[in-house]
């Protein structure tokens, strides 16, 4: 690998080799270890997301890296994991079932009608809480050896065992979520392990003492609630809050420092590209009008950079099965590589 490195040419054209960017690492000589999750089992909406981590990665092929803000960031070595064709596979199989269940619930008739979907239910959520525990032992595998780790969705659903292997190492960390969405939903449409539950199961780990939402824009009057009565540990950034203070005068920067400021000094990044509008992403699971550019998130996590605080992790989910969102997905995991490894220098 070292002769490989020597021989690498950082300005060549991207060599397809089954690595993000073309980069000439492997998992033993990579510092940043990524695992791609396609799994969208429970979509309600929109479908795709699980073909991302393929389309991230042959869109990341023709990207430069030159990063502005840490030029030499791909020299930390990035690794992406082979794409699991057993939980695609898996995925697809329990996407038709999950199917049914959505479809029935539609029409306003009980699981328990003929034929009988709760035992479908939960082989559903037993099929969730196996990739959970594979994550978790891939992640944490990687974290006992130094490794840093990134996860690439499917849904956001995708993260949980990531999240699970983050809490048995960081007695204390927070995270930072864009997103349109809350996703403080318990077992939406039942599923224990739905897109719309990811921080509903993370609140379920104590060590992850604050979650900052920003850019929520399509929300339930009960989850509007939770974050009401959580004392503090959810804070949120509505997005038509954030436009009307933008609109009236204050700038992004003093609203990213306020943002990043009830962060404690470990962060995790959680960025379903929902939360940005949807020009840039537009076949991500749920599209909502509105929401963020693609450098405001960036400056946003530059503030969390400068404020000293480490980036321990970072997930992209939601990016659609297209080739322009694989082109933005793809600049968001490389942005988000750069600037964790700048934040942990």
């Amino acid at each position: 690998m070292n002769n490989q490195l020597q021989d690498y040419d950082p300005n060549g054209v991207g060599e397809i080799n089954g690595n993000l960017l073309g980069l000439p690492f492997d998992y033993d000589s990579a510092n940043l270890i990524v695992f791609a999750v396609p799994w969208e089992v429970t979509v309600s909406y929109g479908a795709g997301t699980a073909n991302a981590p393929q389309r991230i990665l042959d869109a990341s092929i023709q990207l430069d890296l030159f990063d502005f803000d840490n030029p030499d960031g791909w020299k930390q070595g990035i690794f992406l994991e082979p794409i699991s064709q057993d939980i695609l596979e898996k995925n697809n199989y329990y996407r038709n079932l999950a199917a049914q269940i959505i479809e029935r619930l539609a029409q306003g008739k009980p699981l328990t009608d003929t034929p009988d979907l709760t035992p479908v239910l939960t082989e559903i959520n037993q099929a969730g809480q196996q990739v959970n525990q594979w994550l978790f032992t891939q992640c944490q595998q990687a974290i006992n050896q130094g490794k840093r780790v990134a996860v690439i969705g499917g849904d956001h659903s995708a993260p949980l065992g990531y999240f699970q292997a983050l809490a048995a190492h960081y007695p204390n960390f927070g995270i930072l979520h864009i997103d349109a969405h809350a996703d403080l939903r318990n077992a939406y449409e039942g599923f224990e392990f739905s897109h719309a539950s990811i921080i509903f199961n993370a609140l379920k780990l104590p060590q992850i003492t604050k979650f900052v939402q920003v850019g929520l824009r399509d929300i339930s009057h009960d989850e509007i609630q939770t974050i009401d009565q959580s004392h503090g540990r959810l804070v949120a950034y509505y997005d038509p809050a954030i436009k009307q203070k933008l609109y009236s005068g204050t700038t992004w920067v003093e609203l990213s420092r306020e943002i990043v400021s009830h962060l404690p000094e470990y962060v995790h990044i959680s960025f379903d590209v929902d939360g940005l509008d949807p020009k840039l992403c537009p076949n991500t699971g749920t599209p909502v009008p509105g929401g963020l550019e693609l450098e405001q998130t960036f400056c946003l996590f530059r503030e969390l950079v400068n404020s000293g605080r480490k980036i321990i992790g970072f997930d992209v989910c939601e990016v659609g099965d297209d080739e322009w969102d694989g082109n933005v997905g793809a600049r968001i995991v490389y942005k988000l590589a750069n600037l964790m490894d700048l934040s942990q220098k």
